[in-house]
C-alpha cells in the first residue's frame, strides 16, 4: 500500500452515533531493519527482523496488512511508543504517524517480515523512510489484519491493481496451485516498474503503462480491464488499488460480468490526493465507500 497519494497498498475513532466504536489498542511489535531491496525504481523492500515475529500467527490469507508506527524524522523518540502520553504532552507534529502497509511475507524460519513501500520522492512519511532505511533502524508493527485467499477450487482467477497491490498479488500469485488458470493484470508508470512474479504457467500476466501519468490520475487499469472479455465460469477477483479506479470498476465486476459478491475482493488501499487519516475517516462516509451502504 502507499502511504500517500503522490500529490500530497489508522487510528480509530470515538464512538459516534453511527459510527463504530474505537478498537482497542493493538500491541506494538518492535522489529529492527535486516536489510532493504530496491526492487524497482519506485518499490523498496524492507525486511526486519526479531524475536516479536514469532507472535505473529500464520495464516492462508495473502492480502496481510500492518498498521505501522513513524517517528518524526529527527525525533528522539524510541519504540515501543506511549501514544496516550505522547498525545497529552505534545503537538500533533511530535507524534508517530500510522501507516497502512501490506506485508509481503512473514518467514517464521528467519524471524523476517517483508514490506514493500512504493516510493515518491520525499512524498509521503513512510516512502521517504523506507528509501533511507539502513540495518538496524526500528520497525514497528501495531497490528496485522487479512481477510484474503485465493479458493484452489476457483476455476479461474482474476488478479488486478496498481503498485500499492503488488506485494498481495505477487503473495496470492505464489499461492495458487499448479493447475490454477487467470490473469493478473497490473498498472505501473513503465516497464522499469516491472519486476518478476511468480505464476502457474496457466495465469498470465500482464502490466499496465501509465507513460509518465501520475499515480491515481490515470485510467490505464480500468481502461486494460474493460478492454477484456468477461470471465467465463467461477471466477475469484481480487481487485485492489486506488478509491476512484476501484468505484470505476465496480460496475463492471458486478454487473456487466456477472461475478458474484461473495467471489470478489474489491477495496481501495488508498486515495489520489489524501493522507492515510483523510483516507481511513473516509471509510465511514459515502465519499470513501468502494460498495453503497
Amino acid at each position: 500500500m502507499t502511504d500517500v497519494a503522490p500529490t500530497t497498498p489508522v487510528s480509530a475513532s470515538p464512538t459516534d452515533a453511527g459510527r463504530r466504536p474505537a478498537r482497542p489498542p493493538q500491541p506494538q511489535r518492535v522489529l529492527q531493519v535486516r536489510r532493504t531491496e530496491q526492487l524497482t525504481p519506485h518499490l523498496v523492500r524492507v525486511v526486519a527482523h526479531g524475536e516479536a515475529v514469532a507472535g505473529i500467527p500464520s495464516t492462508p490469507h495473502t492480502d496481510r496488512y500492518a498498521k505501522m508506527l513513524f517517528a518524526p524524522a529527527g525525533s528522539l523518540l524510541r519504540p515501543p511508543f506511549d501514544l496516550a502520553a505522547l498525545r497529552a504532552t505534545r503537538g500533533p507534529a511530535e507524534l508517530p504517524s500510522q501507516r497502512t502497509y501490506t506485508v509481503r511475507r512473514v518467514d517464521h524460519a528467519w524471524n523476517e517480515v517483508w514490506i514493500d513501500f512504493v516510493v515518491h520522492g520525499t512524498t509521503g512519511v513512510a516512502g521517504p523512510w523506507a528509501a533511507a532505511a539502513r540495518p538496524g533502524d526500528d520497525v514497528v508493527i501495531s497490528g496485522i489484519g487479512s481477510g484474503y485467499a485465493p479458493d484452489p477450487a476457483a476455476s479461474s482467477h482474476l488478479f488486478a491493481g496498481d503498485e500499492s497491490a503488488v506485494p498481495a498479488i505477487a503473495a496470492a500469485l505464489e499461492s495458487l496451485p499448479a493447475d490454477a488458470r487467470g490473469l493478473a493484470l497490473i498498472e505501473v508508470d513503465g516497464p522499469a516498474d516491472e519486476l518478476p512474479l511468480v505464476a502457474p504457467s496457466g495465469v498470465g500476466i500482464t502490466w499496465v503503462h501509465r507513460g509518465g501519468a501520475a499515480a491515481g490520475a490515470s485510467t490505464a487499469l480500468v481502461d486494460a480491464l474493460a478492454a477484456l472479455r468477461a470471465p467465463t465460469g467461477d471466477t475469484q477477483a481480487f481487485v485492489h488499488g486506488e478509491r476512484g479506479a476501484m468505484k470505476s470498476l465496480r460496475p463492471l465486476l458486478l454487473d456487466t460480468w456477472g461475478i458474484p459478491r461473495a467471489r470478489l475482493s474489491l477495496s481501495a488501499y488508498w486515495a489520489f490526493g489524501r493522507a492515510e487519516d483523510a483516507f481511513q475517516a473516509e471509510k465511514r462516509e459515502p465519499v470513501g465507500q468502494i460498495f453503497p451502504a
